[in-house]
């Protein structure tokens, strides 16, 4: 992942309401969510739901699938996979592992969505 690409992740969830909906799309894997329900879980209007999805979609850390008559959001687990391993690139002079974690951890590159 770029700079600037991570850049903009981070941006988009560095936003109370969109770190919720992140973190509430995270929990539910992939089934995802719909946005009526998500709106209500989170106790925001549908107006300003809408506006937090466009901004999680645009970045590339969400995605929709039409299902149905309903549209279901997921996390675009691929690029958080991205995101966290520019993070950690460096980690431990390039040794992931003797942070706790390892690259290419399963738990960060399943897919959610398509």
């Amino acid at each position: 992942m770029e700079e600037e690409r991570a850049i903009g992740v981070l941006f988009a969830l560095a936003q109370p309401t969109r770190l919720r909906l992140f973190r509430m799309l995270i929990a539910a894997g992939p089934d995802g969510k719909g946005a009526g329900d998500a709106a209500t879980e989170l106790g925001v209007s549908p107006s300003a739901l809408s506006f937090h999805l466009k901004e999680l979609t645009q970045s590339g850390v969400i995605c929709r699938e039409r299902v149905g008559r309903s549209i279901v959001y997921r996390v675009e687990s691929s690029t958080v996979a991205e995101l966290i391993s520019f993070l950690t690139d460096d980690c431990c002079q390039g040794r992931p592992e003797l942070c706790g974690f390892a690259s290419g951890d399963q738990a960060l590159t399943s897919v959610f969505c398509d």
